[in-house]
């Protein structure tokens, strides 16, 4: 007997925190996380066929130079990417009805227009980075399989001598999407950490940990075989994760807008995402 937990639908049939039919979703995937974001992406759209708002689930479907494209928020942080990917698989990939595979499988490609903060000082406040790969600083990859990546057990290692019991995953990007890239996009390792303040090292009222004291000083620092973790945010792992897990394609882009070791801000922070914006659609969805 099917689980009835499994997949909880609503009357409409949607998926339930979606609120999306099969017939809304296109198979290129825009995610932000800010639901105000969405029309701010769907603007460049030809034209848009469906509108549907859920929770702080905005979903913009349309078309643009004859590509269909879907934009979704996800909101923040990878608690919810868990449930935004896995919903956005079932509606291409399951039967809705009964919960099992469809015959053929449909891949997504899912491109993160996201905002972050860099780590290293070289890197310029008001550009753009492309995560070839994402550490998990969250719980999220103790729950799905995955690739070993040697950068995980290497920091994993830099951790414990630092007294910081964080057992982080890794998980690259698509090579496909990555081979778009040109030399005006930095490229690099983003950390995914499970929450804006004490987790990525702000102190407002509550009493400062050693974790919450030393967690920049220490992902700042860390060299691996491949290279220094370049920028820091909270979704981007939890994406690769499931993209690469459900066999999907997936690449984040990142406006840098801080940099958290020299204490710089981005002075105009909307041009430096609307050029973000404008870089995905030329590159990754007109082709």
């Amino acid at each position: 007997m099917q689980d009835a937990t499994n997949l909880i639908l609503n009357a409409d049939g949607s998926v339930y925190h979606l609120g999306l039919l099969p017939n809304e979703l296109a198979p290129t995937i825009i995610l932000v996380g800010d639901p105000e974001r969405v029309p701010h992406v769907s603007k460049y759209f030809d034209t848009i066929t469906t509108k549907k708002h859920r929770r702080e689930i905005c979903t913009h479907t349309g078309i643009y130079k004859g590509n269909l494209v879907t934009c979704i928020s996800t909101g923040m942080g990878t608690d919810n990417i868990d449930i935004v990917l896995n919903e956005l698989d079932a509606l291409a990939n399951l039967d809705l009805h009964t919960g099992k595979p469809l015959d053929r499988f449909t891949k997504l490609t899912f491109i993160r227009l996201g905002t972050s903060g860099t780590l290293q000082p070289e890197i310029k406040v008001g550009s753009v980075l492309a995560s070839q790969t994402a550490i998990g600083l969250d719980a999220l990859g103790a729950y799905y399989k995955h690739p070993l990546l040697p950068i995980a057990d290497e920091l994993f290692d830099y951790f414990m001598k630092a007294s910081i019991p964080i057992s982080p995953y890794a998980v690259e990007g698509s090579n496909f999407l990555l081979s778009k890239l040109d030399s005006t996009i930095y490229k690099g390792i983003t950390a995914t950490c499970p929450g804006f303040y004490a987790p990525q090292g702000r102190r407002l009222r509550a009493l400062e940990t050693h974790i919450q004291k030393n967690i920049i000083a220490c992902l700042a620092s860390f060299t691996s075989a491949v290279g220094k973790i370049t920028n820091l945010e909270m979704e981007t792992a939890g994406i690769y994760l499931l993209a690469k897990t459900l066999g999907h394609e997936a690449l984040s882009m990142n406006a840098l807008l801080a940099n958290r070791v020299t204490g710089e801000f981005a002075t105009n922070p909307e041009k430096t995402v609307d050029n973000m914006i404008e870089w995905a659609f030329a590159k990754l969805i007109n082709q």
